[in-house]
C-alpha cells in the first residue's frame, strides 16, 4: 500500500518509479493513468508541463512524454490520459498493458507551455482530440483556486463520443460560470442528437464562439493541421500573436529557448503581388492583403460572390499558378483545394498567381 503524504513528505525527483494506481477510460481508445511513488512523495509542477515515461516495449525500453491531464492543487498523485495514434508502439502498449500496480521509471516534470503563476487574465483554451489534456490541467487548477476565471474552452474531435473529458468539462462549467465550453465535431454519433456545432473548426466559429478573442491570451494544443487552422484564423483577423502559445503531439520543447516559432505565411501590406486573369488577358498589381475578388471588381471583372466571408464557396475559381493564402470558413472541400481551387473573396496572392477568369 503506498503511505499518503504527510507535511515533512519530500517532493518527487524522478529518481523514483511511480507506480500506477488506477486506470479510467475517458473515450473510444482513450484512458486515464494515475500515478503515486511508493514512498508517498509528491509532485510539484506547472499546469500543462509533461512527464517523460520508460515504457518496456518488446525490443525496447522507449521514451515517451505525456501531458499532466491532473492539477497541480492534487501534490498526492499525477494523472496522464492517453490515446494512440495509427501506427503507435509505445501509447499502444500503454492501453494495452498498463494496469494498477504496474511501476514505470519516469522523468520530469518540464515543458514551457504552462499557466503563469497567477492566471488571472481572460483565455480561450483550444483543443483537439487529446490535445485537451495540458488543457484540461490548466483549466482545473483555474477552477480549483476558488476565484472565478474568464476562460473560453474550445474542444473539438471526429465525433461527440470523442469529446474527451466531456462530462468533467461540463460538471466545471455548472458550477462556474466564468467558463464557457464549445464542442465542435465533424460527424455525428449514430442514434444520438448531436445540437453543438458541426464540421472544421474556423474563423467563423471563433467569433460565434468568443467575440472578445482580440482581449484574450490563447492556449492551444492539437494535431497540426489544426493548430495551423487556428494560426491562419488569428493572423488573418489581426490578433496579437505574442499572446498566442501552442503545444504539439511532437516531442515538447523543455526550454523557452527551444520553442519554433511556426514559419506562417502573413500576408504583408508593404509587399508586391501581381494576379493574372488568364481568360480575360487582364492582370493587376496589388498588395498581399488584397483578395483576388476585390482586385477583380477593381480591373472590372465579375466573378460570382455572395457571404465574402469563405462560407457559401459562390466564388470559387481554378488556380493556375502561383500561391495564395487562404483562410475559408468552409465553403470549399479540401477535394476542391487539392484540385487547385480557390475562394477568391478570402484568398491573398502571395507575389504572382495566374487565375482561370
Amino acid at each position: 500500500m503506498i503511505p499518503l503524504p504527510r507535511e515533512n513528505t519530500p517532493v518527487w525527483d524522478g529518481k523514483e518509479v511511480l507506480e500506477c494506481v488506477s486506470v479510467i477510460p475517458e473515450a473510444p481508445d482513450v484512458k486515464t493513468y494515475t500515478f503515486r511513488p511508493p514512498s508517498g512523495a509528491t509532485f510539484v509542477f506547472r499546469a500543462g508541463q509533461f512527464l517523460t515515461f520508460e515504457l518496456p516495449v518488446p525490443g525496447g525500453p522507449l521514451y515517451r512524454t505525456y501531458s499532466i491531464s491532473s492539477s497541480p492543487t492534487s501534490t498526492a498523485y499525477v494523472s496522464i490520459t492517453v490515446k494512440a495514434l495509427p501506427g503507435s508502439v509505445g501509447t499502444r502498449w500503454v492501453l494495452d498493458n498498463l494496469v494498477p500496480g504496474m511501476r514505470l521509471k519516469a522523468t520530469g516534470p518540464a515543458g514551457v507551455f504552462h499557466l503563469p503563476r497567477q492566471p488571472d487574465d481572460k483565455y480561450l483554451f483550444l483543443a483537439a482530440g487529446t490535445g485537451v489534456t495540458p488543457l484540461m490541467s490548466m483549466l482545473t487548477v483555474m477552477y480549483e483556486r476558488g476565484e472565478e476565471p474568464d476562460v473560453s474552452f474550445v474542444l473539438a474531435a471526429k465525433r461527440p463520443s470523442q469529446l474527451t473529458f466531456r462530462r468533467r468539462l461540463e460538471f466545471m462549467s455548472t458550477r462556474c460560470p466564468g467558463i464557457k465550453l464549445h464542442f465542435v465535431v465533424s460527424e455525428d454519433d449514430p442514434y444520438e442528437v448531436w445540437t453543438g456545432y458541426r464540421g472544421r473548426f474556423n474563423q467563423l466559429m471563433l467569433g460565434l464562439m468568443t467575440p472578445d478573442y482580440l482581449d484574450r491570451h490563447i492556449y492551444c494544443c492539437g494535431p497540426e493541421p489544426f493548430m495551423q487552422t487556428v494560426r491562419d484564423a488569428l493572423i488573418s483577423l489581426g490578433f496579437d500573436m505574442d499572446k498566442y502559445h501552442q503545444e504539439t503531439f511532437a516531442a515538447p520543447v523543455t526550454r523557452v529557448e527551444d520553442i519554433e516559432i511556426p514559419d506562417d505565411v502573413v500576408p504583408s501590406d508593404t509587399a508586391t503581388a501581381e494576379i493574372v486573369f488568364a481568360q480575360s488577358g487582364k492582370s493587376a498589381t496589388c498588395s498581399e492583403t488584397d483578395t483576388i475578388l476585390s482586385v477583380a471588381k477593381s480591373a472590372g471583372l465579375n466573378i460570382a460572390n455572395g457571404c465574402n466571408f469563405g462560407v457559401c464557396g459562390t466564388c470559387k475559381v481554378k488556380k493556375l499558378e502561383g500561391e495564395v493564402h487562404m483562410v475559408h470558413n468552409g465553403g470549399i472541400s479540401e477535394e476542391d483545394i487539392e484540385a487547385g481551387y480557390i475562394l477568391t473573396c478570402c484568398s491573398n496572392p502571395i507575389g504572382k498567381v495566374i487565375v482561370d477568369i
